[in-house]
């Protein structure tokens, strides 16, 4: 048992970093609906209109689709950050395969209008 009380300890504190800082602000906090600004509108200060359950366009969803695979293809280009000797000839290669993917995809994207909305 002592060779885990290491991993027993750090379980214990990452759970109590988290943890604390989530309840403190809870006996300082006063009741929120004493302030009128907190019952206010949200963001642009005008009362809302219609029904928030309401459809959206279908043009706007390959926005976000689209930007969502931009991300991935920027995290999945880390691998550049390793020395080139250190990947040999077979990472390179792939990294070129995967560039290159990226690519036809991009152009297809440009082609196709897909980021433009109207």
């Amino acid at each position: 048992m002592s060779e885990f009380a290491p991993i027993c300890i750090y379980l214990v504190t990452s759970l109590l970093v988290s943890l604390i800082p989530l309840g403190v602000p809870f006996p300082f906090a006063s009741n929120s609906s004493t302030y009128p600004e907190k019952l206010s509108a949200y963001e642009c200060g005008s009362d809302p209109s219609g029904d928030a359950k309401s459809r959206f366009d279908i043009r706007f969803y390959p926005v976000p689709i689209l930007f969502i695979i931009q991300d991935l293809e920027v995290t999945f280009s880390f691998p550049w950050a390793v020395p080139p000797n250190k990947i040999g000839l077979f990472g390179s290669w792939s990294m070129m395969a995967f560039l290159l993917i990226l690519t036809i995809g991009s152009l297809y994207e440009w082609k196709r209008d897909a980021s433009d909305r109207e």
